[in-house]
């Protein structure tokens, strides 16, 4: 029953569970690992567990060679060289086929035995000839990776409508499914251009900030709702659910500000 560990791979951060051999290894660590498109070098994503025959979610796709040396760090940065030397000819052949497509990042394994080319597109792209094209004149195997709006900008990286690094480059590892409504949860104004991310797709904040919302309106009364305050009645105007105020309107037209915890509802 072997040891496996957990293994973050190239720009679209796929993981792998690799062999660990005799190599006691950290969280964050760089190693160079074997896998099926050569040598490449990850980082140690998730601690050691015992592979058992037969868990389909534990299949060993690698195996950790060393750790990352002063000589590999040298190697790779030739490698990122030697990416942006190739970067022209990739766009230029692009071109040349006339294909519809936007090219995003390119990946060569550590040994620079594969060319990994990251695109987006609108539609299905038949690249054969590229690929041939491209394989003959850098000498190396070729695959080409789609990849969605939202890939694209964790790649990429930047700045989000909030002023801080884009969620995606920093913690998010998947994407979920973001709708309006959730910004209707959140009472937040119906702004499309102030929803969206770098993506051009609504901010991935809102579903993951989803839970919480949806927890704590069971805490708070609806808009438009009548309550019993200290006052009397009054009907609830605006709720703000990070700073547990609500604003209510009394009958003769005085508005105020009180605390979710000093109201009862009618």
């Amino acid at each position: 029953m072997p040891i496996v560990i957990g293994v973050t791979l190239r720009r679209t951060k796929d993981k792998i569970y690799c062999d660990t051999g005799d190599l006691d290894l950290q969280l964050g660590e760089r190693v160079v690992l074997q896998t099926e498109n050569g040598l490449e070098v990850g980082v140690v994503s998730e601690p050691e567990k015992f592979f058992e025959k037969g868990d389909k979610n534990l299949t060993t796709t690698g195996k950790i060679i060393r750790q990352m040396t002063i000589a590999d760090e040298e190697r790779l940065k030739e490698n990122e060289i030697k990416v942006r030397e190739v970067w022209k000819t990739v766009a230029q052949k692009i071109e040349d086929y006339e294909l519809k497509m936007k090219l995003t990042a390119l990946d060569y394994t550590f040994d620079r035995s594969k060319l990994f080319i990251y695109y987006t597109a609108e539609e299905r792209i038949d690249f054969r000839e590229l690929i041939k094209d491209l394989g003959h004149l850098l000498k190396t195997r070729i695959q080409m990776v789609q990849i969605g709006l939202r890939e694209e900008t964790r790649m990429l990286g930047g700045l989000g409508p909030c002023g801080r690094t884009a969620c995606c480059c920093v913690f998010l590892k998947d994407f979920q499914p973001v709708t309006v409504e959730f910004a209707k949860e959140q009472n937040l104004p119906l702004n499309i251009a102030k929803l969206t991310g770098l993506c051009g797709k609504l901010v991935c904040c809102l579903a993951y900030e989803h839970p919480f919302y949806r927890e704590i309106k069971k805490n708070f009364p609806q808009v438009e709702t009548m309550i019993k305050t200290e006052e009397g009645e009054a009907k609830v105007k605006e709720v703000n659910y990070l700073t547990g105020l609500i604003t209510v309107e009394f009958s003769d037209g005085r508005t105020k500000k009180m605390l979710v915890e000093e109201l009862k509802k009618r």
